[in-house]
């Protein structure tokens, strides 16, 4: 091992003895200066070994002695040839434009999401403009109209949602912030609501195994949100928002430029929600009541003529929960047998910063350092069952990028540290434990520039509970023709499963708790590894001469071990560790067409079969549907000279059957079908925009009125042997409205 650390760390100093060129690109101004033409084209005559220029003009290509001459190109310009004949001096080029190309206008459309065409991994970018198409009021929210996705309440108590990916819940995802890790350990269950939606600049969706720059914990996919950056969001920005399930919403960023290398801003958002709901009279809230306050410092630095540039951010953050029977006051009635209810308050506090560094002559060697830490305080009680988990949590990432020979070949290699500590309490058992890892990891990239790249990486880590592994992950992409992409994906994970924090429905139950397979290291079970596999088909075309693309996937996950999380007993709860087969299989179709201009159309169907080996047998995962349908349309109305347009959206989802967890051993009463029924939402939105600085917003969610009969069984008797409120694969609320405004100052 200490001779394979030693290659990853000093590989990349042996890739400088060549020689190089440096250039610089120009083109005229009508006053007969001369500017940096950024973007041009400079490739060798007869190779492929070719790159392009940056902000400032400038260029840095390898040489060997069989290259001869420079080709420089740009749209709309003369190209040229250049004979190279000195490398000591820095070649200054200027391009002319061409004089015999008509005047031609040519405009396009960004889209809101897209899947990239180049990129190895299978990753769909959402923009802002998409997360506007719904309230979009915290992360969790904000999948709605992405069909990768799929958004799921947890249970019918604490109006928590959940994400799922390839058919395989949050925990199996990757979940980070500028690429640090966020949303995991303590924060699994709710750290999606804690990230608000006007927070986000854009998200990164990638399916199969992620880069093994971020960990080795990736297993069903990765999802990054940048946030809006002080030097470039708004320097005043307010949304407002209010719906009938009385939820109140308010987010404002203010953001200054300090000097020409520093920018702050300060972002605030709170939501209060006060009234009461009981539609279904089971004597249950719909949703819980509660409030939050979530306040984030962010600081940026530029220094592009030294090539630094770092984010610094702090953030706190208040949230409180009250949840159970519609008449619970926990002055009178909490630890009680007469009223069921629950509290969940949570503190938490974040530092990050990442530190970059870029240097100037070398444009593709940099250098970053990603910081981290977070200490999150829950404290929760569910019933007569208390629940409190305080965790700890510092993490730093060291990461190298360079090239090999010519810019065709990329590297990344670096090494990372994590430290966890966990203080748990269940009822009176202390889980408490501390978790440390330090591992180093190698990335190797090729692109021709043309028809394939790839991405290979592996890492080593050592974690003092889950010993010494490595860590494979690879990415390859190939364009068989025009508007193509064929991908092929595989890679390793491994992660330590939280299992009261990743399954705190279980706490709104009677159920009894008991851990089985006593001699792990993480509450007495093993580690969870997993292998996935996938591969994707994307064309582009014209249909009607208008833009389309086909989008067809299939992605399998192999467990090697799985902590199985076993409901097939109604009156308990059993962890155990896998003794068998699991897996799922999922295949998604997506078509994406623009049948008319400002008119998009999304549709995807899905299948996924996920099954795992229970002690009662081999079961298709509960409360997870085989088949799914999705579509969506947008539209916009031409934008007036103010700026001012309509915006439309609306989406539809049908979902198939879910299978339940068995109920044949409980009393009559309480047995429900082996599968829930099939149903569709439909959800819609309209936005006025008067001007670049203010639009209104009107929208509505589950229009269809779609409700789950009955979703808490025994809701009667809460304190009995059958209450349990985890059978939820619907709506419980019904339709929901609300309204908002946006306002901005440039």
């Amino acid at each position: 091992m200490k001779n394979l650390f030693i290659i990853l760390f000093f590989m990349p100093a042996l890739i400088f003895a060549q020689d190089k060129i440096k250039g610089m690109v120009m083109e005229p101004s009508p006053q007969g200066q001369h500017f940096p033409l950024s973007g041009a084209n400079v490739i060798w005559e007869g190779t492929s070994v070719g790159t392009i220029t940056d902000i400032d003009g400038n260029f840095t290509l390898p040489y060997e002695s069989s290259y001869k001459r420079l080709i420089i190109s740009y749209i709309g310009y003369k190209s040229k040839i250049i004979d190279v004949k000195n490398l000591n001096t820095v070649i200054h080029i200027l391009l002319q434009p061409t004089d015999d190309l008509e005047e031609v206008t040519v405009t396009t459309r960004k889209k809101a999401s897209a899947t990239s065409y180049l990129a190895s991994q299978n990753i769909t970018t959402i923009s802002s403009k998409e997360l506007l198409k719904a309230a979009c009021c915290n992360l969790s929210e904000s999948f709605e109209t992405n069909p990768s996705i799929d958004v799921n309440f947890t249970d019918a108590i604490s109006g928590t949602k959940q994400i799922k990916m390839l058919g395989l819940t949050s925990p199996y995802i990757l979940i980070a912030t500028e690429n640090v890790p966020s949303v995991r350990g303590a924060s699994q269950a709710y750290g999606l609501s804690f990230i608000p939606g006007t927070w986000v600049e854009s998200i990164q969706v990638t399916k199969g195994a992620g880069s093994v720059t971020n960990g080795f914990e990736s297993i069903a996919g990765q999802i990054n949100a940048e946030l809006v950056k002080p030097s470039s969001d708004k320097k005043f920005f307010v949304n407002a928002y209010g719906s009938i399930n009385g939820r109140l919403e308010l987010n404002t960023h203010f953001n200054t430029k300090l000097n020409e290398k520093w920018s702050t801003g300060v972002y605030i958002h709170g939501d209060r929600r006060g009234e009461k709901f009981d539609n279904n009279r089971d004597s249950f809230l719909d949703l819980p009541v509660g409030n939050q306050i979530n306040v984030m410092n962010r600081w940026q630095y530029t220094n592009l003529e030294k090539g630094l540039i770092s984010f610094l951010n702090f953030r706190f953050l208040d949230d409180k929960k009250q949840s159970g029977q519609i008449n619970y006051d926990p002055n009178v009635h909490k630890f009680g047998n007469a009223v069921w209810g629950s509290e969940v308050d949570t503190r938490r506090f974040d530092f990050s910063g990442k530190f970059g560094y870029v240097n100037p002559k070398i444009p593709y060697q940099s250098l970053g350092l990603q910081l981290s830490y977070s200490r999150h305080d829950q404290n929760s009680y569910f019933g007569n069952r208390i629940y409190d988990i305080n965790h700890k949590s510092l993490y730093s990432n060291l990461v190298y990028n360079s090239i090999i020979s010519d810019s065709r070949h990329k590297i990344k290699t670096g090494i990372g540290f994590s430290h966890d500590t966990y203080e748990e309490q269940v009822n009176t058992t202390d889980y408490s434990r501390n978790e440390n890892s330090i591992g180093g990891f190698f990335e190797y990239s090729f692109d021709d520039l043309d028809a394939i790249n790839l991405t290979a990486g592996v890492r080593i880590d050592h974690h003092n509970l889950m010993g010494t592994f490595v860590t494979p992950r690879f990415h390859a992409r190939y364009t068989p023709w025009e508007k193509s992409a064929l991908r092929f994906s595989f890679g390793r994970g491994k992660r330590a499963a939280n299992i009261f924090a990743e399954n705190q429905r279980l706490f709104a139950s009677s159920r009894t708790i008991n851990i089985q397979n006593t001699g792990g290291n993480i509450y007495g079970l093993n580690p969870e590894i997993a292998w996935n596999y996938g591969i994707s088909f994307l064309q582009g075309f014209q249909l009607f001469d208008r833009k389309a693309d086909i989008n067809i996937d299939f992605y399998r996950t192999d467990f090697q071990n799985q902590v199985v999380v076993d409901y097939e007993t109604p009156t308990e709860i059993n962890f155990y560790n896998l003794d068998g087969e699991s897996f799922a299989n999922s295949f998604q179709v997506e078509f994406n067409y623009t049948p008319l201009e400002r008119l998009d159309l999304k549709s995807a169907y899905k299948y996924y079969d996920v099954k795992t080996q229970y002690q009662s047998g081999k079961l298709q995962k509960p409360l997870t549907p085989k088949h799914r349908v999705f579509a969506n349309a947008s539209y916009e109305t031409q934008p007036s000279t103010k700026g001012g347009l309509w915006k439309f959206d609306a989406t539809y989802n049908w979902i198939g059957e879910q299978r339940f967890s068995s109920t044949m051993q409980s009393p009559e009463a309480f047995r429900l079908n082996s599968h829930s029924p099939t149903f569709s939402t439909l959800n819609a939105q309209v936005t006025k925009v008067f001007s670049d600085q203010f639009e209104v917003y009107l929208g509505g969610e589950n229009i269809t009125n779609v409700r789950q009969e009955n979703p808490i069984l025994s809701a009667n008797n809460p304190f009995g042997a059958n209450f349990d409120s985890t059978f939820v694969y619907g709506p419980i609320f019904g339709s929901m409205y609300y309204a908002g405004l946006r306002f901005k100052l440039n």
